[in-house]
């Protein structure tokens, strides 16, 4: 959704402008050649692997980036370490890349036979592994429901804590054929492989992809200026549920609590955003056939005022 991101965005304005999940820096690259030449990029991302790919991506731009090894969720930490006061946009491209995916030694895909890892930040310790070996059967059917909406979570989760008494489940390809076997085969989804929602859960609970996002959501939009833009792209409904629930907090003048919507809406707080997309943008179909990939985004928008 390059083209709707730089409409958003409006990097033709110049100014700073922060995406917060650089990946191998193609938004990046497109905000850099479409704002005028004092324009600068930080580049945050949680994998130092592929900052390094967004390294080579941005050579052109060098002297007007800034790379930075974090959590999204550190952005206002980021951006004072770096002496800079606020932000013209910022730009969040939530989940995994296809960098990620096509790496079978990171164990995302069910598709590679690889190690069962799934860390988006090498440097953290735990692992997919970790967690299908040790959790409780109760805790991974509360990880399968809650962040992968998988409606056979418990017939897999004890598909699993069977399957680890005989040894342990070390490979992607282990975990795709027990969650595979776990749903009854008339019940298997015909469009996607069986395993795509329990790698999605395991994936989200290795990260803490949505533990951090309401906080990161408020602290994006804290360090815009007046004026300034932020794009959220999301591939999966939870992510998207996160987005909405905090931009439309922020809009109705609630900056601190998500759950103090309603009081906050009754003592006529003053909007803190106004939301360009009252409903998410899709890819169009042009899009689609050319990057299938994309079916599944979501864009949502939002000015501060």
């Amino acid at each position: 959704m390059l083209e709707e991101v730089l409409f958003f965005l409006k990097p033709s304005r110049g100014g700073v402008f922060v995406d917060c999940t650089i990946g191998e820096g193609g938004h990046a690259r497109a905000i850099l050649e479409s704002g005028p030449e004092d324009t600068l990029l930080v580049g945050i991302d949680r994998d130092r692997e592929i900052l390094r790919v967004a390294e080579r991506t941005l050579e052109p731009f060098a002297e007007r980036i800034h790379l930075v090894h974090s959590n999204f969720s550190n952005v206002k930490e980021v951006l004072e370490s770096l002496k800079l006061e606020g932000a013209a946009g910022v730009l969040f491209d939530l989940g995994v890349s296809l960098y990620h995916l096509s790496k079978p030694e990171r164990g995302f895909s069910f598709r590679h036979e690889g190690p069962l890892d799934m860390r988006l930040d090498g440097e953290d310790e735990t692992t997919a592994a970790h967690l299908v070996n040790n959790l409780k059967e109760a805790e991974l059917k509360r990880i399968l429901y809650e962040y992968g909406e998988e409606r056979w979570a418990p017939r897999i989760a004890r598909h699993i804590v069977r399957a680890r008494e005989k040894g342990a489940i070390e490979t992607t390809g282990q975990l795709a054929e027990i969650v595979r076997r776990a749903i009854p085969a008339k019940y298997r989804p015909r469009r996607i492989d069986p395993a795509t929602r329990s790698f999605q859960a395991l994936r989200i609970a290795v990260n803490g992809e949505l533990d951090v996002l309401p906080g990161a959501i408020r602290d994006a939009i804290e360090i815009l200026e007046p004026g300034g833009r932020a794009c959220f792209i999301s591939f999966h409904s939870l992510e998207d549920r996160e987005v909405k629930r905090g931009l439309r907090s922020l809009e109705r003048g609630c900056a601190g609590s998500l759950e103090s919507t309603a009081s906050t809406r009754r003592q006529g707080a003053e909007r803190i955003i106004n939301i360009l997309t009252p409903k998410p943008l899709s890819p169009s179909p042009e899009e689609r056939v050319a990057n299938p990939v994309s079916r599944s985004a979501k864009l949502r928008a939002a000015e501060k005022l």
